[in-house]
Protein backbone atom coordinates (compact mmCIF):
# COMPACT_ATOMS: atom_id res chain seq x y z
CA UNK A 1 0.00 0.00 0.00
CA UNK A 2 1.19 3.44 -1.07
CA UNK A 3 2.22 5.93 2.02
CA UNK A 4 2.92 9.39 2.70
CA UNK A 5 6.32 9.98 4.39
CA UNK A 6 6.37 12.12 7.39
CA UNK A 7 9.49 14.07 6.74
CA UNK A 8 10.91 16.94 8.23
CA UNK A 9 13.43 19.12 7.12
CA UNK A 10 16.71 19.84 8.95
CA UNK A 11 14.88 22.54 11.46
CA UNK A 12 12.47 19.52 12.46
CA UNK A 13 9.44 22.39 11.54
CA UNK A 14 5.86 20.93 12.09
CA UNK A 15 4.09 19.93 8.49
CA UNK A 16 1.20 21.94 7.50
CA UNK A 17 -1.90 20.80 5.82
CA UNK A 18 -4.26 23.44 4.44
CA UNK A 19 -7.74 22.27 3.65
CA UNK A 20 -10.63 22.81 1.86
CA UNK A 21 -8.84 24.62 -0.74
CA UNK A 22 -10.94 25.07 -4.18
CA UNK A 23 -8.61 28.09 -6.42
CA UNK A 24 -5.44 27.48 -8.08
CA UNK A 25 -4.18 30.49 -6.77
CA UNK A 26 -4.87 29.80 -2.60
CA UNK A 27 -3.14 26.23 -3.76
CA UNK A 28 -0.51 28.20 -5.10
CA UNK A 29 0.13 30.18 -2.15
CA UNK A 30 0.14 27.18 0.29
CA UNK A 31 2.43 25.45 -1.80
CA UNK A 32 5.12 28.54 -2.13
CA UNK A 33 4.62 29.33 1.83
CA UNK A 34 5.16 25.41 2.45
CA UNK A 35 2.39 23.69 3.16
CA UNK A 36 2.86 19.71 3.03
CA UNK A 37 -0.31 19.03 2.13
CA UNK A 38 -3.86 20.23 0.54
CA UNK A 39 -7.36 19.28 1.19
CA UNK A 40 -9.76 18.90 -0.96
CA UNK A 41 -13.26 19.20 0.70
CA UNK A 42 -16.21 16.14 -1.29
CA UNK A 43 -19.03 17.07 1.08
CA UNK A 44 -22.01 19.18 -0.41
CA UNK A 45 -22.85 20.52 3.21
CA UNK A 46 -19.46 22.37 3.44
CA UNK A 47 -18.87 25.85 1.89
CA UNK A 48 -15.57 24.45 0.89
CA UNK A 49 -17.63 21.39 -1.19
CA UNK A 50 -16.19 21.02 -4.66
CA UNK A 51 -17.28 19.16 -7.49
CA UNK A 52 -15.14 16.35 -8.42
CA UNK A 53 -14.65 17.89 -12.13
CA UNK A 54 -13.36 20.60 -10.12
CA UNK A 55 -11.07 18.94 -7.77
CA UNK A 56 -9.44 16.70 -10.80
CA UNK A 57 -8.43 20.14 -12.50
CA UNK A 58 -6.65 21.14 -9.23
CA UNK A 59 -4.91 18.52 -8.41
CA UNK A 60 -3.82 17.73 -11.64
CA UNK A 61 -1.24 20.37 -11.39
CA UNK A 62 -0.04 20.09 -7.41
CA UNK A 63 3.40 20.03 -8.37
CA UNK A 64 4.78 16.39 -7.05
CA UNK A 65 5.80 15.94 -2.99
CA UNK A 66 2.78 17.72 -2.26
CA UNK A 67 0.48 15.55 -0.40
CA UNK A 68 -3.52 15.91 -2.13
CA UNK A 69 -5.99 14.54 0.59
CA UNK A 70 -9.39 14.58 0.00
CA UNK A 71 -12.05 14.56 2.69
CA UNK A 72 -15.05 12.64 3.18
CA UNK A 73 -17.74 12.25 5.50
CA UNK A 74 -18.98 8.75 5.82
CA UNK A 75 -18.88 7.67 1.87
CA UNK A 76 -20.26 4.97 0.37
CA UNK A 77 -17.79 2.98 -2.06
CA UNK A 78 -19.61 4.24 -5.39
CA UNK A 79 -18.75 7.55 -4.19
CA UNK A 80 -15.34 7.28 -3.33
CA UNK A 81 -14.82 4.91 -6.87
CA UNK A 82 -15.84 8.31 -8.80
CA UNK A 83 -13.98 10.58 -7.33
CA UNK A 84 -10.61 8.39 -6.74
CA UNK A 85 -11.07 7.29 -10.91
CA UNK A 86 -11.28 10.68 -11.17
CA UNK A 87 -8.76 12.63 -9.16
CA UNK A 88 -5.24 11.78 -8.53
CA UNK A 89 -5.57 11.84 -4.56
CA UNK A 90 -2.45 10.64 -2.50
CA UNK A 91 -5.02 10.08 0.88
CA UNK A 92 -7.74 9.84 2.31
CA UNK A 93 -9.68 11.49 5.23
CA UNK A 94 -12.55 9.79 6.77
CA UNK A 95 -14.12 13.07 8.60
CA UNK A 96 -17.72 11.07 9.50
CA UNK A 97 -18.55 8.70 12.03
CA UNK A 98 -17.10 5.78 9.89
CA UNK A 99 -16.16 2.87 12.61
CA UNK A 100 -12.77 0.95 13.25
CA UNK A 101 -14.16 -1.77 11.19
CA UNK A 102 -15.59 0.65 7.49
CA UNK A 103 -11.51 2.81 7.95
CA UNK A 104 -10.01 -1.22 7.75
CA UNK A 105 -12.72 -1.62 4.99
CA UNK A 106 -12.08 1.46 2.79
CA UNK A 107 -8.06 1.48 3.56
CA UNK A 108 -7.55 -2.49 2.02
CA UNK A 109 -10.46 -1.80 -1.00
CA UNK A 110 -9.30 1.58 -2.59
CA UNK A 111 -5.11 0.97 -1.45
CA UNK A 112 -4.58 4.67 -0.35
CA UNK A 113 -3.65 5.66 3.21
CA UNK A 114 -6.30 6.70 5.43
CA UNK A 115 -6.53 9.47 8.01
CA UNK A 116 -9.12 9.15 10.61
CA UNK A 117 -10.68 12.70 12.02
CA UNK A 118 -11.52 11.92 16.06
CA UNK A 119 -13.57 14.40 17.84
CA UNK A 120 -12.21 15.61 20.98
CA UNK A 121 -14.12 17.74 23.42
CA UNK A 122 -12.63 15.95 27.20
CA UNK A 123 -10.67 13.62 28.61
CA UNK A 124 -13.72 10.95 27.56
CA UNK A 125 -13.01 11.59 23.86
CA UNK A 126 -9.24 9.89 24.11
CA UNK A 127 -9.58 6.29 24.25
CA UNK A 128 -10.93 6.30 20.91
CA UNK A 129 -7.60 7.84 19.37
CA UNK A 130 -6.28 4.31 20.04
CA UNK A 131 -8.97 2.48 18.37
CA UNK A 132 -8.52 4.12 15.45
CA UNK A 133 -4.81 4.60 15.00
CA UNK A 134 -4.78 0.42 14.99
CA UNK A 135 -6.10 0.88 11.66
CA UNK A 136 -5.51 4.29 10.18
CA UNK A 137 -2.32 5.51 8.42
CA UNK A 138 -2.82 9.05 10.46
CA UNK A 139 -5.53 10.53 13.05
CA UNK A 140 -6.27 13.82 12.81
CA UNK A 141 -7.17 15.32 16.33
CA UNK A 142 -10.12 17.89 15.69
CA UNK A 143 -12.66 19.22 17.91
CA UNK A 144 -15.85 17.81 18.54
CA UNK A 145 -18.36 19.63 16.57
CA UNK A 146 -21.74 20.84 18.77
CA UNK A 147 -24.76 18.58 18.12
CA UNK A 148 -26.82 20.96 16.53
CA UNK A 149 -23.77 21.84 13.97
CA UNK A 150 -24.43 20.50 10.05
CA UNK A 151 -20.27 20.14 10.02
CA UNK A 152 -18.13 17.30 11.43
CA UNK A 153 -15.48 20.22 11.04
CA UNK A 154 -14.16 23.41 9.95
CA UNK A 155 -16.63 24.87 12.53
CA UNK A 156 -13.53 27.33 14.14
CA UNK A 157 -13.74 25.77 17.15
CA UNK A 158 -11.08 24.36 19.17
CA UNK A 159 -10.61 21.76 22.08
CA UNK A 160 -8.41 21.78 25.33
CA UNK A 161 -5.25 20.89 23.99
CA UNK A 162 -3.64 20.53 27.57
CA UNK A 163 -5.78 16.98 27.19
CA UNK A 164 -3.03 15.92 24.78
CA UNK A 165 -0.11 17.80 25.94
CA UNK A 166 2.79 15.43 26.28
CA UNK A 167 1.29 12.41 24.70
CA UNK A 168 2.22 10.37 22.12
CA UNK A 169 1.39 7.96 19.61
CA UNK A 170 2.69 5.56 17.40
CA UNK A 171 0.98 6.44 14.21
CA UNK A 172 1.55 10.17 12.61
CA UNK A 173 -1.48 12.48 13.84
CA UNK A 174 -2.20 15.95 13.16
CA UNK A 175 -3.47 18.60 15.32
CA UNK A 176 -6.92 20.29 13.95
CA UNK A 177 -9.53 22.75 15.55
CA UNK A 178 -9.59 26.65 15.53
CA UNK A 179 -5.72 27.22 14.74
CA UNK A 180 -5.43 30.57 13.32
CA UNK A 181 -2.20 32.77 12.25
CA UNK A 182 -2.45 34.20 15.53
CA UNK A 183 -2.64 31.02 18.13
CA UNK A 184 -0.70 27.71 16.07
CA UNK A 185 2.25 28.61 17.01
CA UNK A 186 1.31 28.54 20.80
CA UNK A 187 -0.76 25.00 20.00
CA UNK A 188 2.83 23.42 18.65
CA UNK A 189 4.44 24.38 21.69
CA UNK A 190 1.50 22.95 24.07
CA UNK A 191 1.18 19.83 22.23
CA UNK A 192 4.42 18.82 20.45
CA UNK A 193 2.37 18.46 17.00
CA UNK A 194 4.60 17.94 14.62
CA UNK A 195 1.63 18.28 12.04
CA UNK A 196 -1.46 20.79 11.51
CA UNK A 197 -4.43 20.88 9.79
CA UNK A 198 -5.96 24.58 9.09
CA UNK A 199 -9.24 25.40 6.89
CA UNK A 200 -11.64 28.38 8.35
CA UNK A 201 -8.60 29.57 10.08
CA UNK A 202 -7.13 31.21 7.00
CA UNK A 203 -10.22 32.02 5.40
CA UNK A 204 -12.17 35.79 4.36
CA UNK A 205 -15.14 34.36 4.99
CA UNK A 206 -17.06 30.95 4.51
CA UNK A 207 -15.42 28.75 1.73
CA UNK A 208 -13.05 31.56 0.65
CA UNK A 209 -9.32 31.38 1.06
CA UNK A 210 -6.93 34.58 2.07
CA UNK A 211 -3.35 34.05 0.77
CA UNK A 212 -1.93 36.08 3.16
CA UNK A 213 -3.47 34.02 6.47
CA UNK A 214 -2.27 30.87 4.58
CA UNK A 215 1.46 32.82 4.85
CA UNK A 216 0.96 33.86 7.91
CA UNK A 217 -0.07 30.38 9.51
CA UNK A 218 2.68 28.21 8.16
CA UNK A 219 5.12 30.96 9.08
CA UNK A 220 4.16 31.09 12.40
CA UNK A 221 3.74 27.23 13.19
CA UNK A 222 7.12 27.36 11.90
CA UNK A 223 7.94 29.28 14.86
CA UNK A 224 6.01 27.20 17.19
CA UNK A 225 8.09 24.26 15.82
CA UNK A 226 11.44 25.91 16.01
CA UNK A 227 10.33 26.22 19.89
CA UNK A 228 9.17 23.05 20.57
Amino acid sequence: MPTVAIDRNAQGLARVKICGLREAEDIAAAVEAGARYVGFVFFAKSPRHLEITEARTLAQDVEPGIAKVGLVVNPTDELLTEILDAVPLDMIQLHGSETPERVTEIRTKFGLPVMKAVGVADAADLPKIAEYEAVADQILLDAKPPKEAELPGGNGLSFDWRLIAGRTWEKPWMLAGGLTPENVAEAILLTGARQVDVSSGVESAPGVKDSEKIRAFVHAARQGSDGA
